[in-house]
């Protein structure tokens, strides 16, 4: 499948390395395609399905797109992809709307908007109403996005959106990453509970220095 990845930032980066290893072409959107270290990069992998190019060649030529972008800058790099390129389009959005002002000294961050609204519905209010948002992997650092197929149980990934068959193509794109246990937890709307737990994935990796804990839900 051939993937537009909205984002050059280090999710950006990550989940274009792994998504080529795992068989799909990915076009890598960022404001300036040209970068020397990011050409570097893409060298460096030595792969010709990854390709970087403008948000609107990403957003044009994926068939399923996926939103890492920073939070403030995620309205504008929306535009920049051109709306009409998202409709009837399965949307990944693993953007968090962190406040921008970084983690205070107890380690916790807080979000720009919450409790009333979420990044998750956020999306899908600006972007067309036939473009299909799917909350998924916000929860976890991008160093542990990937998992092994071999771990025997390995931790639970939370999503959501409004379209049955949209989750589903994510959850099958989630267990090609290793992502055995992917739980479904509703509408849209359910952005505003699972965003929060990056929060607490933040405060748990300042507190103990370690940095490759994911949830698991026990049932």
């Amino acid at each position: 499948m051939k993937i537009g990845i909205l984002g050059s930032g280090p999710v950006g980066l990550t989940l274009t390395e792994g998504l080529v290893m795992a068989g799909h072409e990915v076009i890598l959107g960022t404001r300036n395609p040209a970068k020397e270290s990011l050409q570097q990069w893409i060298k460096k992998k030595g792969n010709d399905r990854v390709t970087a190019g403008p948000f609107r060649e990403a957003a044009a030529q994926g068939e399923l797109l996926v939103i890492c972008t920073n939070w403030a800058g995620t309205q504008k790099a929306i535009e920049a992809a051109g709306l009409w390129n998202f409709k009837n389009k399965v949307v990944v959005d693993v953007t968090n709307p962190l406040d921008g002002k970084g983690p205070d000294q107890q380690g916790r961050l807080n979000f720009s908007i919450g409790h009333s609204n979420s990044a998750g519905e956020q999306l899908q209010a600006w972007l067309p109403p036939d473009a299909h948002v799917v909350k998924a992997l916000s929860c976890i650092g991008h160093e542990s996005m990937f998992r092994s197929h071999q771990e025997a149980e390995g931790p639970t990934m939370f999503i959501c959106g409004n379209k049955r068959s949209a989750k589903a193509a994510v959850t099958s794109l989630l267990n090609e990453m290793g992502w055995k246990d992917v739980v479904d937890m509703g509408t849209i709307e359910m952005s505003r509970n699972i965003e929060p737990l990056s929060i607490l994935w933040y405060a748990y990796g300042f507190r103990t220095g370690s940095w490759t804990h994911a949830f698991k839900l026990v049932k």
